[in-house]
């Protein structure tokens, strides 16, 4: 290089000198090197960060107790991280935030003899600025209301990108700060990030939020909050998990309210009793305090049916049914005991809103001094929040009334079954009247045949009651004659035996039914408990051939995904004696078709347009080319989650979109096991099911059935008779169908596989 320049100096001055021709003369001699420089700022590599994402759980914010300063007379200050997801997939700094909030709450003790023993205060309510504190780059921005505000000045690390820093450049402290907090005490810190898209400019859907940070400033430790009763993966067993978030941060993914705060950690940083309304406030109709909330909105549409919830709440709640019984406490309540010790007025009245404790009405004139005096009655025994609501009884007496099947035998046209029968863990005694301890005795002993692949065909049912032939030594004897079914053959072969029989149950114990002034059974509704049971009619020593339903490789769905969510299957279906889908299955099978009770008992999918009647009701109307005409509980389940019905709790709204469903609609894990394959290797249904009955003579193909249950446009079903589907309203009289080649493009694995489309919790 030293040989280059001087060469090139030599010919510049000669050139300037006039020179026309030059000679090659001899190099000098090099000099001594020169001292090495002072190393240069490493820059950042490139692709080393991002300033977009694709999805919200592609975005980290991390916060250090360290670097966070809300309490005090010290000045406010907060350090964070911010990280994305490269085209590799990697956690890298993302750089270029502008924008986000600020939320700090804190646990405080509530001496005032109201409410909670301990409750949450936002410190930006109690500063009197709002719920949150922006920072931006100029400190200062545009609120909700349009108003300019003061915000704390947000700076990025120019050494260390994806690195920010947020200060407070204004007179006094920041809003956040607690200057009379107790640093002792439990504050929780929460960051939103705005104005954050993804690679083609969109911007991303979910709220960016960083996992509440719970810590001690006065030791920078980590804490746990004794206030949240409730966690997010309680309400994440109905709701959804939100995709892409692993199981140690898993989020809600399906709440409505302000698109989504996502955990419950971060709902209760504004519905805290700072910003809590009065219960009875007539313009309202519910307190906003997130304990009392939680209650009223999922009680919302059992409180609206007996005429309580008013203003607000009859608006926005009316319609919510919770899918479980609202008496177990415990199907939210996952994280402690507090709900059973802290007792107080405004938790309680969320839900006895008939309940007045300024007057005693519906309280038995009592009326208490304050909250404290609550625990008096209602600390412990007969009046406690678990035993007053009877938490766990279902599950503690599911044993109190067994049907253990020994034997069916036909003569002639008669069937006659026996079963041993146990009640409340003993063999039943003589001469016992089953009528006194039924709620329901509708279906009683569940039977029908098999055909060759385990579908179940109906037809063989009895009464416990008024079939019974003797109850004597614990052993129980139904017999009916047969002879006026349809097909006589019904008497031979392989068939299945359950029951559904309903008992009245206290405590553990299964006990004789009571009536009150109304005609209102007291006691808990219970199952029975009837395993399924193989028999033979016409060889007794033949192999035993299963129902479909019965075998968990072709079942994708469990009893236990559902009770996720609904808690039990009885109280699903009312007054039904129904525990596992063996039991479902007598009525919801393939193959049942009742002339004199054609289709489906809900054949007409409705939607609501919008309008009200004279009397204020929803008007719904018929979906155009929209009807069922079969009980398949595979197509019945989907279409009663996905709205497609004759109206209720879950309906299609003017929008074509499903209002009441709790669970994001995409997440088939909600029902389906974390490992089902829905497709045989031969590309219809795992579970062998190759055709359904819609007629005396008529059958369609399952699998596009089972799509058109949820996806009911015209567009829709031409997509599935062009794939060789056999369709509703032009059935096959064969049930020997042809496979639908629906698993060409959507079995799993496939670019447009139902895993691939229906991939969890939407965004």
């Amino acid at each position: 290089m030293k040989k280059n320049n001087r060469t090139l100096l030599a010919m510049a001055l000669m050139c300037a000198l006039g020179v026309s021709a030059c000679g090659d003369g001899k190099d000098g001699k090099d000099g001594a090197d020169g001292l090495p420089g002072d190393p240069g700022t490493p820059g950042a590599g490139a692709g080393l960060t991002v300033d977009t994402v694709e999805s919200a759980a592609d975005f980290i914010l991390t916060l250090d107790p360290a670097d966070i300063v809300v309490v005090g007379s010290d000045d406010f200050t907060i350090k964070f991280t911010a990280t994305g997801k490269d085209s590799k997939g990697d956690d890298v700094p993302f750089t270029g935030l502008e924008r986000v909030a600020l939320y700090v709450t804190n646990q405080v003790a509530n001496d005032t003899g109201t409410g909670a023993p301990m409750v949450w205060s936002n410190n930006a309510m109690v500063n009197s600025f709002g719920t949150s504190m922006y920072c931006n780059l100029d400190g200062q921005t545009t609120d909700r209301q349009g108003n300019v505000v003061e915000a704390c000045t947000l700076v990025e690390d120019a050494d260390n990108p994806g690195t920010y820093t947020g200060t407070w450049e204004h007179d006094g402290n920041a809003p956040v700060v607690s200057a009379n907090g107790d640093p002792n005490s439990l504050f929780r810190v929460m960051i939103r990030s705005y104005d954050v898209t993804n690679s083609a400019g969109v911007g991303i859907s979910d709220k960016l939020l960083s996992t509440p940070l719970d810590f001690i400033p006065a030791t920078g430790a980590l804490a746990v909050s004794e206030k949240d009763a409730v966690s997010s993966a309680a309400c994440i067993q109905c709701h959804s998990a939100l995709d892409g978030y692993d199981a140690a941060d898993g989020r809600i993914a399906n709440i409505e309210a302000h698109h989504n705060y996502q955990k419950v950690e971060n709902c209760v940083a504004c519905h805290n009793p700072a910003y809590a309304s009065d219960q009875t406030d007539p313009a309202i109709g519910f307190n906003v305090n997130f304990n009392a909330m939680i209650h009223t909105i999922h009680a919302g549409g059992h409180l609206a049916e007996f005429g309580v919830l008013k203003g607000e709440a009859l608006d926005n709640f009316g319609e919510v049914h919770f899918p479980a019984e609202m008496n177990e406490c415990t199907v939210c309540h996952d994280n402690g005991d507090q709900w059973k010790t802290n007792v107080y007025a405004e938790a309680c009245t969320s839900c006895h809103m008939t309940v007045d404790l300024t007057t005693g009405t519906g309280h038995a004139g009592i009326v208490p001094a304050n909250d404290t005096a609550c625990v008096g009655c209602h600390g412990a025994g007969s009046l406690s929040p678990e035993v007053a609501h009877r938490v766990g009884e279902r599950e503690s007496a599911a044993s109190g009334f067994v049907l253990d099947f020994t034997d069916a035998t036909v003569s002639g046209t008669t069937l006659t079954i026996t079963a041993n029968v146990t009640l409340n863990g003993a063999a039943i005694p003589d001469g016992t009247d089953l009528s006194e301890y039924m709620v329901s005795d509708t279906r009683g002993i569940l039977a029908g045949n098999l055909e060759a692949d385990g579908t179940p065909n109906r037809g063989l049912g009895m009464s416990v009651l008024t079939d019974q032939v003797s109850l004597t030594g614990g052993v129980l004897t139904v017999a009916k004659d047969f002879s006026a079914i349809a097909s006589p053959n019904s008497l031979t072969g392989p068939i299945y035996v359950t029951a559904e029989v309903q008992v009245c149950s206290e405590g553990d114990m299964v006990v004789k039914c009571t009536q009150d002034a109304n005609g209102n059974i007291e006691q808990l509704p219970l199952a029975n408990s009837a395993p399924i049971k193989y028999f033979n009619l016409t060889d007794p020593n033949a192999a035993e051939l299963k129902a479909r339903m019965d075998d968990p490789d072709r079942v994708t769905v469990s009893e236990a995904q559902c009770n996720t969510c609904h808690g039990n299957l009885t109280h699903v279906k009312g007054t039904h004696g129904v525990t596992e889908f063996t039991q479902c299955m007598d009525c919801h099978n393939n193959r049942w078709y009742d002339p004199s009770r054609p289709g489906s008992f809900h054949s007409n999918a409705v939607y609501d347009t919008g309008t009200v009647d004279a009397n204020g009701d929803k008007v719904f109307a018929p979906i155009d080319g929209v009807t069922f005409s079969n009980r398949d509980l595979m197509t019945v389940a989907h279409r009663f989650h996905a709205g497609n019905w004759d109206g209720g709790g879950i309906y299609k709204n003017e929008d074509m979109e499903v209002h009441g469903y709790p669970a994001a609609a995409t997440d088939c894990q909600a029902c389906h096991k974390e490992d089902a394959v829905f497709f045989a290797a031969d590309g219809g249904l795992t579970s062998g099911k190759r055709s359904i009955q819609v007629s005396t003579t008529e059958y369609i193909s399952p699998v596009a059935e089972s799509c058109r249950s949820c996806h009911i446009s015209a567009s829709a079903l031409a997509h599935f008779k062009s794939n060789g589907a056999t369709v509703e309203g032009s059935p096959d009289t064969t049930a020997d169908l042809p496979v639908e080649s629906c698993a060409t493009c959507h079995a799993e694995g496939k670019t447009y596989g139902v895993d691939i489309m229906h991939a969890g919790g939407a965004h």
